[in-house]
């Protein structure tokens, strides 16, 4: 989430102080995301360095006023319609623990998914009821809801698809480092005569 460019969206709306915006990205994001007003000070810095938003130089902390400047406008429609840089899969937790759980002896990787998938679907009876209980019209909220709910959704699909490999494909767990490194060892000794 890029709270520089969160910032830049509200302030295209009109000036606001400090405060406010933080207020009113905390409402826009349903909630879920708690903003520390701090971070809101020095992003507003930032921004204003490079030019994106200037102050009303009235005040200090709350009370000064800040608007988007027609670069930081430029900024923000730029990064609205660029694409997500997916050029590699990102870093997934869940996928690094089940490809670490097939690599170490003693370790049954159907239990690590079985772990794995009561926690997505406790997540998401969690979420559902979030949904349920939400407001009508609280757009925020269901559309973060509905993402999580799809994202959590992907995961459980994944780890089907994974056991299901895993099932088929039994992976060979690679020989303990003691005696790789032994073996290793011995080939470097000159031979005897």
């Amino acid at each position: 989430m890029s709270v520089r460019h969160a910032l830049l969206a509200l302030l295209s709306e009109g000036p606001k102080y400090g405060l406010q915006l933080r207020q009113e990205f905390e409402a826009r994001t349903g909630e879920v995301w708690p903003l520390n007003v701090g971070q809101v000070y020095t992003t507003l810095q930032r921004l204003e360095r490079d030019g994106l938003v200037e102050s009303d130089g009235s005040g200090d902390g709350p009370q000064k006023g800040y608007r988007i400047t027609d670069h930081g406008h430029q900024e923000l429609i730029d990064w609205l319609q660029t694409p997500l840089h997916d050029m590699q899969p990102p870093r997934d937790e869940l996928l690094i623990k089940v490809l670490v759980a097939v690599q170490v002896p003693g370790v049954k990787v159907n239990d690590v998914i079985q772990v794995h998938r009561r926690h997505l679907v406790e997540l998401m009876q969690r979420y559902t009821s979030v949904k349920a209980d939400a407001a009508h019209d609280d757009v925020a909220l269901a559309l973060v809801v509905d993402a999580e709910l799809f994202r959590l959704e992907g995961a459980l699909r994944w780890l089907d698809s994974a056991e299901d490999r895993l099932r088929q494909h039994k992976p060979t767990v690679p020989a303990n480092a003691n005696s790789s490194a032994g073996q290793r060892s011995a080939r470097r000794q000159p031979a005897r005569r």
